[in-house]
This record gives structure tokens, sequence and C-alpha cells, in this order.
């Protein structure tokens, strides 16, 4: 686990635009299954998360259609709270960062490590612009 004054800007980089972070099972069951639409991130200390996912998210908000729900847990910090995001993430084995969009409590559309790393955080924002504009 890390110690959270380490990952609080990683954090930031999402709250700061309306993100809501989670830290327990009961707040990612409810919040994903109470929405209309929303991109959870599981976000990540690693090099990828801050040069692609985390950008990549930022900048997919630009668009006509966004999810109604912005939702983020942590790796390594909201152990509780990733569990059950991965549990929601199922048959997608668990990654980070990874990005997922429900839809009325369901997976639509998933973003893993392997479709993040190596790709530009423009790359990232445009595959889930696609995304909101089928599901949100």
């Amino acid at each position: 686990m890390y110690p959270s004054e380490i990952v609080k800007p990683m954090k930031e980089e999402l709250t700061s635009i309306g993100f809501k972070s989670l830290t327990t099972s009961k707040e990612v069951s409810e919040n994903v299954a109470n929405s209309k639409s929303a991109v959870l991130i599981v976000n990540s200390v690693c090099g990828c998360a801050a040069a692609n996912a985390r950008p990549g998210v930022k900048h997919s908000l630009n668009n006509e259609n966004v999810p109604s729900e912005l939702l983020t847990v942590f790796a390594g910090v909201d152990k509780e709270a990733t569990d059950k995001a991965r549990e929601l993430m199922i048959p997608f084995p668990p990654s980070s960062p990874c990005i997922a969009i429900f839809k009325k409590g369901e997976l639509v559309h998933m973003l893993e490590r392997h479709h993040i790393e190596g790709r530009s955080a423009e790359v990232i924002s445009e595959n889930l612009k696609q995304a909101y504009n089928e599901y949100c």
C-alpha cells in the first residue's frame, strides 16, 4: 500500500476536475448501480497512468456526451474499493490503470492496461469519446 501523501497529487489530478474518489466497496457499488452512466478509472502510480490514462480521461470530457458520474479508485491505496471495482469489471482481469464505462450499472466498455500502455492520451481520449457517444 502506498502512503496517502505520495498519491495525493495523482488523486487530485482527477478529483480537481470532478471525479469522485471512492474508498469503500459500498461507495463503488452504490455509485455505479445508481448512475445513468459512469466512467470509472482504476488510477495508479505507474508512468502510463500519468502520461496516458489520466490525461486521456481528462481530455475525453471535452465532448458533447459525457458520463453522468465520474468515479475513481486508486490501486495500491483504496484496496477495498479497487477490489469491488475489479469485481464489477469481470470478465476482464485486474489491471491498473484501467478505465471502464458503465450504463445503468452494466459494464459496456473497457480499456485495460494493455490498451493504455504505449498509446497516447489523444488515442485514449478518442476511444472514450466514441464510447461516450454510444453509451451516454
